[in-house]
């Protein structure tokens, strides 16, 4: 029998190692590949929102990945979340938003719900999408947003250290106004490691981890 195989979309390069660690741990006996453009986030950020154009680009990856034999393509950036959701409506196979089981779980935990990114191009569409995955499980749900402003352009210049203290603070700021966190971006989880359990006084949701567990329950069995 032919292994199944997962295919990636990514917005940035840096996430195929964590995604083929998670794979390594969650799913066994499988073929994997991964699309990247990191293009596609660049001008996200730049025109502070995601264009039509650049929309049809994503749509056009997912289609490509497809052709390219996967059985289940998972699309690993919050930016282009409304771009995935069309795309899945044009594919025979399963597409999948990194950040939706994530939602699906938060949602289930507490209707006090922040989300936290360092990018407004993110925290927009994940406010959105817990918001919509509320409504599907009947649910009424509050949503506090906190962008931790420069922390992504700290990241991007080379200085982690900042990125990580900038979104520690925030986050702990977060954490007294709300019963869970949802994490809009990929690149923050490894802030949520640092902290001591101490620390973590509700619990803080990453999208990779949690995404791929419900890919391996769903599509991998």
């Amino acid at each position: 029998m032919k292994a199944k195989t997962l295919g990636f979309v990514h917005t940035s390069a840096t996430l195929v190692p964590l995604f083929q660690q998670l794979t390594n741990e969650f799913i066994e006996g499988i073929d994997t590949f991964n699309i990247v453009d990191d293009s596609v986030i660049k001008d996200v950020i730049k025109k502070g929102e995601l264009t039509p154009n650049t929309a049809a680009r994503v749509v056009s990856h997912i289609q490509a990945a497809e052709a390219a034999g996967a059985d289940v393509i998972l699309a690993t950036c919050s930016s282009i979340g409304s771009a995935i959701e069309t795309a899945a409506t044009l594919c025979n196979v399963p597409v999948i938003r990194v950040d939706q089981a994530m939602a699906d779980e938060a949602v289930q935990i507490s209707d006090k719900i922040g989300v936290i990114a360092t990018l407004p191009t993110t925290l927009e569409p994940t406010s959105d999408l817990v918001k919509r995955r509320a409504e599907v499980a009947g649910k009424n749900v509050t949503i506090t947003s906190k962008l931790c402003e420069g922390a992504f352009e700290a990241l991007m210049s080379g200085d982690g250290a900042k990125h990580d203290e900038m979104v520690a603070s925030a986050l702990k700021e977060l954490m007294k106004e709300v019963d869970v966190i949802v994490l809009a971006q990929a690149s923050m989880a490894r802030v949520v490691d640092g902290l001591s359990e101490g620390e973590k006084l509700v619990p803080i949701l990453a999208s990779p981890a949690i995404a791929m567990k419900k890919l391996s329950e769903t599509y991998f069995k």
